[in-house]
């Protein structure tokens, strides 16, 4: 195929010759501009692409849609493909996307490849996107509405020649003819708002406010002119702020979260209606994908639905051959039951599958398969099969396997051997055990177990909450990424597959601290991990990792979380049926540590109480501040840690609270401490693989508080000898892994410290850092209170548990009579 490429047709102008324009005076040059103000220099003109960048937005738009009406009049769809491939541009996909690519090459100029991918650059109506990839795991998300295109003219094939389009295409074939393709600018959605925040959202008032900022818009505390009011749907179900009330008074609108994420990923503002608190209670989440809904929305479903796949021999609910009495098949030591997980945002993908053989009573084979968008998908595709050939059926479930990830089935199964491949599946490694949600206690266990157990009362009732599907069902570092989906056993995954999303999670953090990418490199560095990270670590609302705090609140914090749920999945296993006469006197056996309560008189417990009282200030969600009063002290023995003989012949010993979820609980009693999973920049990390410890209560209450609905936590106190060297930070370490050779003690100073005044020293020369809270020196500290590292759990001992309330403050209550208003008078 021959092709033309056009010269740049040339205009000659009279220009002044370069003696006139030396003897030309300022004055006259003035004058001459006076004379002509709306005359740019010509250097200027073709800088701006010369009479083309002078045009009205609205004449050019108008001009792309004539043009695009004449090229598809007289161009067939393979005359545009041979365009395409003239100019080495894509010439696939349907004809749909074909006429628009090639139109727009011609008219604006032929586009470069992705500047972070090198992948090819595709208008998808609002914004140019990158068809790439970063990785096997993940496909390129580069947008931009400023694409970089080629300077260079377009190159047409003969036939052009004698087409009766010819002159309006060669118009555009001179680069400096084309205009420059503007969009609306949304990109800061918020331009010009502002927005107010209450209540408990799924992400700090903090990030928000940092989003709200960046796309444009301003935040207040006060609802009086703000755009709207954003709040959570359980807002309005435990009655409202005061900010609510005021709002609704105003007639400002009360929009939920998602109005907010919504309008940053789609770069536009998008309506407040669809948004509003009350349409979105009267929804129910009925028949709406969980990826769908609010947040808090998808939460209250998630609390109630089925856990549907128990572990490796769990036969999906589904399927409904459990209540036939089917078990997973099993043949040569290969149970046939996978599941897997896909999350590619480039092509917004964000999948499982599920894939069992299952065997009824009087040998009947079936196939079940499910696959649909994370979370209860009520359009999911599923279908169940009976077979009649077992060998047949398992080549036919090998085969379906390699479709759905590239990879062999027996090699994965028996050695463990897989390859991410583009655009594939990837296997979630299931373990032959009960996920915790599923084998706890329920609640209609929970009060026969304790009752009927030999322990004391007091820690029966501990031994119960540590049992029950509840702490895990609810557990908020999970539920508030949507990573407790019912269809795959988050809680009962291999010790390899953890191992594996650890080593992704370091590999990235090592790869983050020594890039010295430019911000499009880097962004695409966030994206591609965080995409590996939600391939593994399933969820309904994946996002991309934007910081080192996302990293840790939503990276290592939750990977430790599943790591310790997993764990206790293994010491709980399934009390659904539960045949032993004292199930819980079961468990705490197998816990291998002792636990005792401590009696309310005893020095230790009024110590421990004066210890909490001093050094406790409120927490803080949204506008309601928490306070704790403490129910229970229990005295512990690991059998896992250090015993108390061992610690107390260590330096240098300090009695600290440490931060602890309810559902992290039974793994540290089991095994005790571990060091934190990966070092960041950020509060809880910035020491490295330590282990971190306060000796404020207030900062451990931030882990011990749940959720309004959950007011119940434990504080955890532990003995940790800091050794010969104490390094005293008021910023970041720089080298941490030095530290953690070393096992050198670190103190964090923090901008709060404890009155030195009042600290006292326990028994065995045990230093006690109790006293008031009061402002310290350090007021550039990243740490609120002062932090305290220690590297080898070894110098680590679990002493005591405080069991916690928190109660809402500063709240009156109204008497109702519940008669009614309207009730006669006796």
């Amino acid at each position: 195929m021959k092709v033309h490429e056009g010269k740049p047709q040339h205009h000659h102008h009279h220009q002044p010759s370069g003696d006139e324009e030396k003897i030309m005076t300022r004055k006259q040059k003035a004058e001459k501009q006076h004379e002509n103000p709306n005359k740019k220099p010509k250097s200027e003109d073709n800088k701006n692409g010369g009479n083309a960048a002078t045009k009205p937005l609205s004449t050019i738009v108008a001009e792309f849609d004539s043009f695009c009406k004449t090229t598809s009049q007289h161009l067939s769809i393979d005359q545009m493909r041979q365009i395409l491939e003239a100019n080495s541009a894509d010439a696939s996909g349907s004809d749909d996307a074909v006429v628009p690519r090639c139109q727009d090459m011609m008219f604006y100029g032929a586009l470069r490849e992705c500047p972070v991918c090198s992948g090819t650059l595709e208008y998808d109506g609002q914004n140019y996107v990158c068809k790439g990839s970063y990785s096997e795991w993940s496909t390129c998300t580069y947008n931009t509405r400023e694409p970089p295109r080629l300077d260079e003219p377009i190159k047409f094939p003969d036939f052009v020649q004698d087409s009766p389009i010819s002159d309006l295409l060669k118009k555009h074939q001179d680069p400096k003819g084309r205009p420059k393709r503007e969009m609306k600018p949304t990109d800061r959605p918020f331009t010009g708002m502002v927005i107010s925040l209450s209540g408990r959202l799924s992400r700090t008032h903090q990030y928000w406010k940092s989003k709200i900022e960046k796309h444009g818009g301003k935040v207040a505390n006060h609802v009086i002119g703000v755009t709207c009011l954003v709040v959570s749907p359980s807002e309005r179900d435990r009655g409202g702020s005061s900010k609510v009330t005021e709002a609704l008074e105003r007639g400002i609108p009360v929009v939920r979260e998602a109005w907010l994420a919504d309008s940053i990923e789609k770069q536009e503002p998008l309506p407040l209606d669809a948004y509003d608190v009350v349409s979105d209670l009267a929804v129910d989440g009925k028949g709406i994908p969980w990826a769908m809904q609010d947040p808090s929305q998808e939460a209250l479903e998630s609390l109630n639905a089925e856990i549907k796949m128990y572990g490796k021999r769990g036969v999906h609910k589904d399927s409904m051959l459990d209540k036939e009495g089917g078990v997973i098949f099993e043949k040569d030591g290969i149970l046939y039951n996978c599941a897997f997980s896909v999350c590619d945002r480039g092509r917004k993908v964000n999948e499982f599958c599920v894939m069992q053989l299952i065997m009824v009573p009087e040998n009947r084979l079936h196939l079940y398969f499910k696959r649909g968008k994370i979370g209860a998908d009520p359009r999911a595709e599923e279908r169940v099969e009976e077979k009649d050939n077992v060998d047949d059926t398992i080549k036919e479930f090998a085969k379906m396997f390699e479709e759905l990830t590239g990879n062999e089935f027996e090699p994965w199964e028996r050695e463990k051997k897989i390859q991410k491949k583009p655009q594939k599946f990837f296997p979630i490694d299931m373990d032959d055990g009960y996920d915790v949600r599923y084998g706890g206690l329920g609640i209609r266990q929970l009060g026969t177990a304790a009752a009927h157990c030999k322990l004391d009362p007091l820690v029966a009732n501990f031994m119960k909450v540590l049992c029950s599907q509840e702490i895990y069902r609810h557990e908020y570092a999970l539920m508030e990424l949507g990573l407790d989906a019912p269809d795959l056993p988050m809680a009962m995954l291999t010790d390899l597959h953890i191992k594996r999303c650890e080593m992704v999670l370091l590999e990235f953090v090592e790869k983050l601290l020594g890039t010295k990418e430019k911000e499009q490199k880097a962004g695409a560095i966030w994206s591609d991990f965080s995409q590996r990270w939600f391939t593994l670590l399933h969820s309904t609302r994946p996002f991309i990792f934007r910081d080192f705090q996302d990293l840790a609140d939503h990276g290592a914090s939750v990977l430790e979380t599943v790591r310790d749920i997993n764990v206790a999945s293994r010491v709980i296993e399934d009390m659904t049926g539960a045949t032993l006469d004292d199930p819980l006197f079961d468990r705490y056996k197998r816990l291998g540590c002792s636990i005792s309560p401590l009696e309310k008189e005893s020095e230790d417990y009024k110590m421990i109480l004066n210890y909490v009282d001093k050094t406790y200030e409120p927490v803080k969600v949204g506008e309601i501040s928490y306070g704790a009063s403490v129910q229970n002290i229990f005295q512990v023995e690991v059998g896992a840690g250090p015993s108390y003989d061992e610690i107390k012949k260590l330096p240098n010993k300090v009695l600290l609270f440490c931060g602890t979820r309810s559902s992290n609980l039974l793994r540290h009693l089991h095994k005790g401490f571990l060091p934190a999973v990966c070092g960041l920049p950020v509060s809880g990390y910035m020491f490295g693989r330590a282990i971190v410890c306060s000796d404020a209560a207030a900062e451990a209450a931030r882990f011990g508080y749940t959720a309004v609905d959950r007011p119940e936590g434990f504080l955890v106190l532990a003995v940790a000898s800091l050794g010969n060297e104490i390094i005293e930070v008021s910023s970041p370490p720089e080298d941490t892994k030095s530290l953690e050779e070393k096992k050198a003690g670190v103190k964090g100073l923090g901008r709060k410290k404890t009155d030195e005044k009042e600290h006292f020293v326990w028994k065995d020369d045990i230093k006690v850092p109790c006293g008031s809270l009061i402002a310290s020196e350090h007021k550039d500290s990243p740490l609120e209170f002062n932090e305290y590292a220690v590297y080898d759990p070894k110098q680590v001992s679990i002493r005591f548990l405080v069991e916690v309330k928190f109660e809402e403050q500063d709240v009156e209550y109204e008497d109702v009579d519940p008669a009614g208003p309207d009730a006669p008078v006796q």
